[in-house]
């Protein structure tokens, strides 16, 4: 693809600051750290530009802290919200039409107007086709965001832009946080797309898979040969090896999609029906005194084929109120 350059300057314009400071405060504005910017608004938006301009931005330390995600820990690395994470928004306002153009339809982790409920509509979409869609491959990267190698981070980088100075910025970003990409910052969502961009290519363009699907390093290839996926698989793994220097987790699976129902975007996809994950729905009873929370797990169950679990847990009245 054609590299882009002469970029830098656009990052640090007034008005992709002014735009960056409005997205970074979206839903936020009564933060501490926001609401200290907001008393001098015109102060920070001018040293920030001042700071870009001058190639004097470099990022700052993170706090580090664990979270519960599912059943998992995942240690979460937060930046301060002035400068870096207005920062961030700079950037990606000024890739984001770049990446966009980098990316394959069928990713959906972090992207505007994509998301869980787009690659469920997408997956249900592609298994009409039964004969096609018999048998899955189902992989993923093991500690993905950990692993992920800052040189090739930098070259998909280079693949894409050849502008200097904004690519120093984006590798200081990078060289920032020691182990591979870390969980918290607003770039690294894009950085963890745009690292398996290549890959998404690779197994669409040479390996000819008709029917692709990924979400963060979740990947779902379907196909009516079950020899032809393990071929596949040999092909992914010697990729992740060669190409990302990052690793297949041992978890695999190459099965019929009828015996065993795949298990993505929070769903368990058959061809004739559409479960909720197990956790979720156990999620799901043990808040069922929250109405917020019973409104959000309303939002899993109304796309699937769950109508006793609906029927269970919802009231009449209330499905007709929130079916739209």
């Amino acid at each position: 693809m054609k590299r882009t350059g002469n970029i830098y300057k656009e990052l640090y314009s007034k008005e992709n600051i002014e735009i960056a400071f409005q997205n970074a405060q979206e839903g936020k504005s009564h933060y501490k750290e926001v609401m200290e910017v907001n008393k001098n608004l015109n102060f920070y938006k001018s040293d920030l530009r001042y700071l870009l301009a001058n190639k004097l931005f470099k990022t700052s330390e993170y706090t580090v802290y664990e979270r519960k995600s599912g059943n998992k820990m995942r240690t979460i690395a937060r930046l301060p919200y002035y400068p870096d994470r207005i920062v961030h928004h700079c950037i990606v306002q000024q890739l984001f039409k770049l990446w966009m153009n980098t990316l394959i339809r069928d990713t959906y982790a972090a992207i505007p107007g994509r998301g869980i409920h787009d690659g469920f509509k997408r997956v249900k979409q592609k298994l009409q086709d039964v004969p096609g869609t018999k048998y899955c491959l189902k992989t993923d990267i093991r500690k993905y965001f950990n692993s992920m190698d800052h040189d090739v981070m930098k070259l998909v980088n280079r693949k894409m832009i050849k502008d200097k100075d904004f690519l120093e910025l984006l590798d200081g970003i990078i060289d920032s946080y020691p182990d591979g990409n870390p969980i918290g910052n607003y770039v690294s969502q894009w950085f963890a797309n745009i690292y398996l961009s290549w890959f998404d290519h690779y197994c669409k363009e040479v390996l000819k898979c008709k029917y692709y699907f990924r979400y963060n390093d979740d990947v779902v290839i379907l196909d009516s040969s079950k020899q032809r996926l393990h071929g596949v698989l040999v092909a992914v793994n010697n990729y992740y090896y060669s190409k990302l220097n990052v690793q297949m987790k041992s978890n695999y699976q190459i099965f019929p999609v009828d015996k065993r129902g795949i298990d993505f975007l929070g769903y368990r996809f058959f061809h004739k029906y559409i479960l909720v994950r197990k956790r979720i729905v156990k999620n799901m009873k043990k808040n069922i005194d929250n109405p917020k929370s019973m409104a959000s797990y309303w939002g899993w169950l109304k796309f699937a084929d769950a109508y006793r679990l609906t029927n269970k847990y919802f009231k009449n009245d209330w499905i007709i109120k929130h079916r739209a």
